[in-house]
């Protein structure tokens, strides 16, 4: 044991201690909010849309432009190097019109984000043995089962399919709660009883047959959960994800009165909204309840990232690895959306409730990665540019810029572009992939006129603007990463077109009149 020396002067003894405290309070900070000069630059002045004019420069936004330009008033991100935590920081201010900073440990709402959550929550039963992938959930489920339908009257659905939006259950997404309006239970909001704003919970399509985003299926997983551990799903996630990795902010349900570093919720304009607390409730928890930090969510990709490398213990590796792999026809795992090969292989989901965005992603084989979370309306937006800049200072090859190229489509060659085009079905779900959820459209109608190609849904006035990639593909600046490819045969004719997002493609064929 080390002992002090008696003779120290009084005001020695007061420096020290003042410096050790010092030290003390740096160290915390840091912990809570540090940065790595890559990431400060690319945020300083690296933001950029993903689709640009022909040979125009990257614009070089900073992140405090794009906030304004959004009116978001919070961000709190973070970022991760070969699974270690290289950046944490807030920017901006949990509620507009106040001096009250972000960091790195403010509770945000991150809609379904919280899906990624309660999959692993339930992947660490699987590992455990307390439940099984692939066994019908009805061996599970005590006090509510899936109704039959009069095309599946016997249904047999597993957590894979439920995990991977594959179960074919309905009910997209749910509706957020003001304060003061009455919250459903679970049970209510399997059966879409009032108070419960969404639609019943039942099959829409033949268990496993297709790919078809579902929140409602995850509340059916939540009913597993809670049904065979017999606690409610903060506690399970708490016990089975937030005390093994340190998320000491996170939970998944309503912050407690006094609970504080909460970042407010703002509408489009950057106005407080859901007065007068200012946040709505998610009662739907594993699909959208889960309220949590930068920080926690940083631990909780790194974890994933070093199971599936198998450097962590987290989860095994063989269940990571599944988790990480797409069940097919969806583009899908166990939980998260999946994209990329070798070291732009990566997992992602973003979340989206009425006021709060968010984004996750990690990057499989290096470990690198990175949370963004926003507390307004426009924050998707602006958590797309943020991505880009991340994206460029890892500099994996992950989610490049594209820019289009000048093409006068005034030209004749281009007029017979336009038309009807319907989907040919005979392509299989598991070459559509996401194309079967995202962009479920049977018969598309195509413009071309004042020098613009317009893509819609064929029979209603809705469509947009693509852009020219080549003379005969196209970009589309409001659908991230959807292109479309004309095809010309060896006749000279138009009669087809391919509609391309990742490694999904769905064929359309001309109609003929």
């Amino acid at each position: 044991m080390d002992h002090a020396p008696t003779s120290r002067p009084a005001a020695a003894v007061v420096r020290t201690l003042c410096t050790a405290l010092a030290l003390l309070l740096t160290a915390s900070a840091y912990a809570a909010d540090r940065g790595d000069a890559a990431i400060q630059a690319a945020l300083a002045n690296g933001l950029r849309p993903t689709v640009l004019p022909p040979n125009a420069a990257l614009p070089h936004w900073s992140l405090q432009q794009r906030m304004a330009q959004h009116h978001v008033p919070g961000v709190a991100i973070a970022v991760l190097r070969d699974g270690t935590l290289v950046h944490s920081a807030g920017y901006g201010t949990r509620q507009a019109g106040t001096h009250d900073a972000v960091n790195a440990d403010t509770l945000f709402s991150v809609g379904s984000v919280s899906k990624v959550v309660t999959a692993a929550t339930t992947l660490r039963l699987v590992a455990d043995g307390t439940l099984a992938l692939d066994q019908d959930i009805n061996g599970y489920l005590r006090s509510w089962k899936v109704p039959a339908t009069p095309t599946v009257p016997a249904p047999q659905l597993t957590l894979r399919m439920l995990m991977s939006h594959t179960s074919g259950l309905g009910v997209h997404g749910f509706a957020d709660y003001l304060p003061g309006e009455p919250l459903p239970t679970l049970a209510q909001t399997l059966d879409g009883i009032a108070p419960a704003k969404n639609k019943p919970v039942r099959l829409i399509h033949t268990p496993g047959q297709r790919g078809d985003y579902s929140g409602g299926g995850v509340m059916v997983e939540q009913q597993v959960l809670e049904d065979v551990t017999g606690q409610p799903l903060d506690v399970i996630a708490r016990t089975q994800v937030f005390v093994p990795l340190g998320m000491q902010r996170s939970r998944y349900s309503d912050p407690l009165p006094g609970t504080d570093n909460i970042a407010k919720a703002h509408d489009g304009d950057g106005a407080l909204t859901a007065l007068p607390r200012g946040w709505q409730s998610f009662p739907e928890q594993g699909a959208s309840g889960l309220w949590t930090s930068a920080n926690d969510l940083a631990a909780f990709v790194a974890a994933l990232t070093a199971s599936y490398r198998g450097q962590g213990s987290f989860l095994p590796r063989a269940i990571a690895t599944d988790m990480m792999t797409e069940v097919s026809p969806s583009w899908h795992g166990l939980g998260p959306r999946l994209d990329g090969t070798g070291q732009t292989r990566i997992f992602h989901h973003g979340g989206s409730n009425d006021s709060y965005r968010a984004w996750i992603e990690g990057y499989l084989d290096t470990g690198d990665g990175f949370v963004i979370l926003t507390n307004g309306e426009n924050g998707a937006q602006l958590a797309a540019e943020i991505r880009n800049a991340l994206s460029d200072a890892i500099d994996r090859g992950v989610n490049t810029p594209v820019h289009t190229v000048a093409l006068d489509l005034r030209d004749a060659r281009y007029a017979d572009y336009a038309g009807v085009f319907e989907r040919d079905d005979a392509i299989p779900m598991d070459q559509r992939r996401a194309l079967a959820d995202i962009f479920d459209i049977p018969a598309l109608q195509v413009k071309v006129a004042n020098g613009e190609v317009r893509v819609g849904v064929a029979g209603t006035p809705r469509d947009g603007q693509v852009l020219p990639l080549t003379p005969n593909r196209f970009v589309s600046p409001d659908i991230d990463g959807l292109q479309i490819e004309f095809h010309r045969d060896g006749r000279g004719q138009v009669n087809a077109l391919t509609v391309v997002h990742g490694e999904g493609r769905a064929r359309y064929v001309r109609k003929r009149t």
